[in-house]
């Protein structure tokens, strides 16, 4: 099986890898780049949801399609609330498998964007001062240059001064950008 489906993914211009079991491929794993795992659910060793979830545990964000002829429904949800984008069983239409592959690989690019965007404004955030983070701080909970000058006991002027600071460091222009990717939902 896992030989027809490397064949079948190759065929249409994907670059697929085969591992015989879930621990070869974490042995082996490149977790750099976005990729779509499609795993059976029965491996020798640690299953196919296993797998998943342990790469979940790990901060992983998989894009996983899980393939299995002895599946039932309490099993697929079981595996769709763990967040496998797909489950398919056997026997399947190669078509059909091969849009949850594209399917799974646009959420992996997607997920990979993401965690670019939060792994950037996190290495922003920790650039400011203590100081600066403090007045992050009160702004993002929607306090007034004035209210926050009279809270740290300093001028309307200075809080401005790091204000612009901030802006600066986090690389946005409005107050409503900042607190955008502050709250993690930078577009």
């Amino acid at each position: 099986m896992r030989d027809a489906l490397l064949v079948l993914l190759s065929t249409v211009g994907f670059q697929p890898q085969g591992y015989r079991t879930a621990e070869e491929f974490l042995a082996r794993e490149e977790s750099s780049r976005p990729a779509c795992l499609v795993v059976d659910v029965r491996l020798p060793g640690m299953s196919g949801l296993e797998l998943h979830n342990h790469l979940v545990s790990r901060g992983a964000l998989p894009a996983t399609v899980i393939i299995t002829g002895h599946g039932d429904i309490p099993m697929a949800v079981a595996a769709l609330k763990a967040g496998v984008l797909d489950f398919v069983t056997k026997p399947f239409d190669p078509a059909a498998l091969l849009d949850s592959v594209r399917n799974a690989l646009r959420h992996a690019d997607e997920n990979g964007r993401r965690k670019a965007m939060t792994d950037e404004s996190d290495a922003r955030l920790k650039s400011l001062t203590p100081r600066e983070a403090a007045i992050l701080d009160l702004l993002v909970q929607g306090h007034p240059s004035k209210v926050i000058a009279a809270k740290l006991d300093i001028s309307v002027r200075t809080i401005e001064h790091h204000r612009a600071h901030i802006m600066e460091k986090m690389d946005v222009r409005t107050l409503s950008q900042l607190i955008k990717v502050v709250l993690g939902n930078a577009d």
